[in-house]
C-alpha cells in the first residue's frame, strides 16, 4: 500500500458521509488480551472497561482466544476475563493456542495448535449453553502454497469449524502497542495523538471497505471487522462508535453477517500474505479495487510500534 494522507484519502474515495453501507460484525483477536505490559491488572481493566462499553452501545461481538496466553499471567484471572465475555452476551471463537502461522509450522501442526486452543474456551462456551464454531486464523494467513491451504480448510469443515473472514482491517494492533507504552510512561500527550491517529486512520479504512464492496459486489454488503482486545479499543470503543454511526453501520453478530450472499464467493487465494477477503474476492475476480484509502498507517506510527514490539511480519 503507498502512503497517503487520510484527509486526502477520505476525500478521493468519494463517499458521502452518511453513505448507507448496512452492517457490521465486530470481532475481537487475541483475548484474553493483547498488550506489551506484564500487568494482570491492566488486561482484566480493558476486558471490563471494552465490554462494558459494548454493552452500552448494545453492540454484539465475538473475541477470538489464544489459550496460550492464559498462562502468561495469571490463569485463573485470564481464564476470568473469557467468562466476562460470556457473561456479558458475547461469543468466542478459536484463535489457536499459539498465534503461529501455517506458513511457518505447516498443516499439520497448524491443526495440532488449533486442537491445543480449544479446552478451556469449548468448556466456557458450554456453560453458556453454545458450542465452538468460529476460527480465525492469525495474520489472516490461511496456508501457501495451495495444497497446505486445502488441507487445513478441509480439516477446519471437518471439525465443524466456520473460518471469521474480514472485510474491514485498520490495522490497530500496530497503533495499541505504542498506545501501551505512552500511558505506562504517563505521556498523555502522546496517547492523544495516537487516537486522534487511529480514528482518522480506522475511518478512512472504512471508508476503504465500503467502496471495494461495491466495486466487487454492486451493493453494500455485511462487512466483518477486525479489531484487537486492547486497551486503546477498550478507550476508544465510544468514538468508534461514532464512526459506525456516521457511516451508517449497524454491529450484528457474525453469524447474521455471514448470511450475505458475498461470503459464498468463491476465494482462490494460495499466497504466503495475510490478505483480508475483499482483497481475496478482487484477486479471484480479476477486479481492481480503489487505491485511495488503500495505504498503511502513518510513518510515525510504524516507527513507534517498531520501538516497542520488532515483531513485524
Amino acid at each position: 500500500m503507498k502512503a497517503l494522507s487520510a484527509s486526502f484519502a477520505l476525500l478521493a474515495l468519494g463517499l458521502p458521509k452518511s453513505a448507507h453501507a448496512g452492517t457490521v460484525a465486530l470481532t475481537f483477536d487475541d483475548l484474553p488480551g493483547l498488550t506489551i505490559l506484564n500487568d494482570q491488572a491492566y488486561v482484566d481493566y480493558l476486558n471490563e472497561a471494552l465490554l462494558r462499553k459494548l454493552r452500552h452501545h448494545h453492540f454484539p461481538a465475538i473475541g477470538f482466544v489464544n489459550e496460550g496466553k492464559l498462562d502468561e499471567l495469571i490463569r485463573q484471572r485470564q481464564v476470568a476475563n473469557l467468562k466476562r465475555w460470556l457473561d456479558a452476551g458475547m461469543d468466542l471463537g478459536n484463535h489457536t493456542f499459539s498465534h503461529e502461522s501455517p506458513n511457518d509450522i505447516g498443516a499439520r501442526a497448524y491443526e495440532a495448535d488449533i486442537v491445543r486452543g480449544e479446552p478451556v474456551t469449548r468448556a466456557l462456551l458450554k456453560e453458556h449453553g453454545k458450542d465452538l464454531r468460529w476460527f480465525r486464523h492469525p495474520y489472516l494467513e490461511t496456508g501457501s502454497p495451495a495444497p497446505v491451504r486445502q488441507e487445513i480448510d478441509g480439516w477446519l469443515k471437518e471439525h465443524g469449524y466456520h473460518v471469521a473472514p474480514v472485510t474491514i482491517d485498520a490495522d490497530d494492533w500496530e497503533f495499541a502497542e505504542p498506545y501501551d507504552d505512552a500511558i505506562a510512561r504517563h505521556d498523555r500527550a502522546r496517547q492523544r495523538a495516537i487516537r486522534t491517529e487511529y480514528l482518522d486512520y480506522t475511518a478512512m479504512r472504512i471508508r476503504w471497505s465500503l467502496a471495494s464492496a461495491r466495486v466487487l459486489f454492486g451493493r453494500d454488503i455485511a462487512h466483518v471487522m477486525l479489531l484487537h482486545d486492547t486497551r486503546l479499543n477498550a478507550d476508544m470503543l465510544d468514538d468508534l462508535a461514532k464512526i459506525l454511526r456516521r457511516l451508517d453501520l449497524r454491529p450484528v453478530t457474525l453469524e447474521q453477517a455471514m448470511r450475505d450472499p458475498a461470503y459464498r464467493s468463491t476465494d482462490t487465494y494460495a499466497g504466503k500474505d495475510g490478505l483480508n477477503w475483499l482483497e481475496r474476492w478482487a484477486l479471484t475476480m480479476h477486479k481492481d479495487l480503489p487505491s485511495a484509502g488503500d495505504v498503511d498507517p502513518p510513518k510515525a506510527i510504524q516507527l513507534q510500534y517498531d520501538k516497542v514490539d520488532n515483531d513485524r511480519r
